[in-house]
């Protein structure tokens, strides 16, 4: 491999948010290969934030986002351990991205165990009425019938949903880059979405 340069290291840096040294090992052991040191430095990003997930998050900020329209807007109560990341400009960013997700997807609840189980049972009975007037065999029923209840959870929740400007990632996906970049746990305390 050869010498890895300084506008390499420079470039990926401001991609990702990582260290100098960081961005330098993950360079090396990806033998110079840019996308390959991407990879490895966001696999130790997340393993970065689960180490700081348990984290006590008490400061943070209210994030509003009203809709050009005037008819639809938002409230996120966004978290973080400390008032200074509270005041940082990234974090400020992630609550609007967030504020303005809740607004065009209208999540019901943040995370998929918080759906009620009336309304997964509600879900469950149509569910069951559409499998058998398509005559679907008893055996495979209950297995379809699981996958429809994820689906409807990771849909319904907030964290589980694909993310509005990069389907390519969920809502927790947004969250999780964000810990690994800013360093701090960070979590969403709740949201209210109004609309006309």
């Amino acid at each position: 491999m050869g010498i890895i340069s300084l506008e390499t290291v420079k470039r990926l840096r401001e991609m990702t948010g990582a260290g100098i040294v960081d961005v330098k090992k993950a360079l090396e052991e990806g033998n110079g290969d840019e996308s390959q040191a991407i990879d490895i430095l966001k696999k130790r990003g997340v393993v970065k934030a689960l180490k700081k997930s348990d984290r006590d998050a008490n400061e943070g900020m209210i994030v509003s986002y009203v809709h050009s329209n005037g008819r639809i807007g938002v409230l996120v109560k966004l978290l973080c351990e400390t008032d200074f990341v509270a005041r940082n400009e990234s974090f400020h960013t992630l609550g609007k991205d967030i504020a303005m997700h809740v607004a065009a997807m209208n999540p019901r609840v943040i995370s998929p165990d918080e759906i009620s189980e009336a309304d997964v049972e509600r879900e469950r009975t149509i569910w069951q009425e559409q499998l058998v007037s398509e005559k679907k065999p008893e055996p495979i029923r209950e297995n379809i019938l699981r996958g429809k209840e994820k689906k409807f959870r990771e849909e319904s929740a907030l964290l589980t949903q694909p993310f509005v400007k990069d389907s390519s990632k969920t809502v927790g996906d947004l969250i999780t880059e964000s810990i690994a970049k800013i360093g701090e746990n960070i979590r969403i305390g709740g949201f209210t979405r109004f609309d006309l």
